[in-house]
């Protein structure tokens, strides 16, 4: 029989400071390091931002701006799309189902035309 490699006590003073002082990493945790955290960063980042479009933009937007080239919120999202932005999309819309319709019509009428 081997006996237990452990002890059930709690540790002398001592045996704790010479456990402490043989440990591999003995040293490298006792230094207590404050680094910024991901929370202190982004904040940094969007009051930096916030300072940049303060200074880039006027604080009031002209109403004709803002029917023709839609809003932006407060925190840079869009809130509106503007007229010249509408016109695009519908206008790219109607020749994108023209053409598809064309091309449909195109291949099912060689495929499935008369023979003449």
């Amino acid at each position: 029989m081997v006996p237990p490699g452990s002890q059930l006590g709690p540790l002398s003073e001592a045996e704790r400071k010479a456990a402490l002082v043989g440990s591999p990493v003995a040293g490298h945790y006792e230094k207590q390091v404050d680094r910024e955290s991901a929370y202190e960063k982004l904040k940094a980042r969007t009051e930096e931002l916030a300072r940049e479009q303060a200074q880039a933009q006027p604080k009031q937007g002209s109403v004709a701006s803002d029917i023709l080239f839609g809003r932006t919120g407060p925190r840079g999202g869009r809130q509106s799309q503007g007229l010249l932005e509408a016109m695009a999309k519908s206008a790219a819309r109607t020749v994108g189902s023209q053409v598809g319709r064309e091309f449909i019509r195109g291949v099912l009428g060689s495929l499935l035309g008369k023979r003449r």
